[in-house]
């Protein structure tokens, strides 16, 4: 299904029935990257809406500029498009940025918030050694697409469960410009951060991060924990930047019940 949102169409698909939940996916991937499994277990309790990002999957890159502000205003578009006045929202990594942002600017929007494997400043970074690893662009696209998997899960775990990683990334994860790619990579830099702005977020928030995450260290959870009025923080031992994938269970059993509000 499609929806128009200022400049571009927007790719959406939904299931389940309820209070809407939107899910909004990271940087270089699509609506696809949430699993099956995942988005029925969510929908058990809401109407589950998952979308590509401008530029990503089926969605237009569109005249404008892309941003993270912007970036949030295309996810309000498609909820005004949609005629949804208030969702619950969970963002993944970049997802987790957008988010914060549609919080900050549209706050009549968002009723939870889940801020998944985020971050609110560049205070702590990933390593060099992580940062090389994604910069590596040598090699066939499986071998770059191996360099982006080390960086999402605990080395440890990473070698003993290669079956599931298998199947998480054989299946199709949809249309992924290279372009659109580097477009997001440079929002991303661009991006000026929400440290200052934190605690104009008054929405109940949970911070959801794996405590081997490489890629967004947990410490910048505890950072955002200190500036957030109404928080849960939640960091999981053994688990890294895709603890949804890692444990799929426990990721939807503890965002359903900060959503019921337990």
């Amino acid at each position: 299904m499609r929806e128009r949102a200022g400049d571009i169409s927007i790719a959406w698909s939904e299931r389940g029935s309820g209070e809407p939940l939107l899910l909004i996916a990271g940087f270089g991937t699509t609506r696809l990257i949430w699993e099956e499994e995942t988005l029925d277990r969510l929908a058990e309790r809401y109407r589950v809406i998952v979308f590509d990002n401008r530029g990503m999957g089926e969605t237009d890159a569109g005249t404008r500029e892309f941003s993270i502000r912007r970036f949030a205003e295309d996810t309000c578009g498609l909820l005004q498009s949609l005629g949804i006045e208030k969702c619950h929202v969970l963002g993944w990594s970049m997802g987790s940025f957008v988010a914060q942002e549609l919080a900050l600017a549209h706050p009549e929007r968002v009723d939870r918030l889940v801020l998944y494997a985020s971050f609110a400043d560049w205070s702590t970074p990933p390593s060099q050694e992580t940062i090389d690893l994604l910069n590596d662009a040598s090699g066939t696209g499986e071998e770059r697409g191996m360099r982006w998997v080390q960086t999402l899960f605990p080395a440890k775990w990473l070698a003993a469960n290669g079956r599931r990683v298998g199947e998480i990334f054989s299946r199709p994860l949809g249309n992924v410009p290279g372009e659109s790619v580097t477009r997001q990579q440079e929002a991303i830099q661009g991006w000026e951060g929400s440290a200052g702005r934190l605690p104009g977020i008054r929405k109940p928030t949970l911070l959801l991060c794996g405590k081997e995450d490489v890629l967004v260290p947990p410490e910048n959870s505890h950072l955002m924990a200190g500036l957030l009025p109404h928080v849960t923080l939640r960091i999981l031992p053994g688990m890294g930047h895709g603890l949804m994938f890692q444990d799929p269970e426990t990721f939807c059993s503890i965002v359903l019940g900060f959503l019921g509000g337990e």
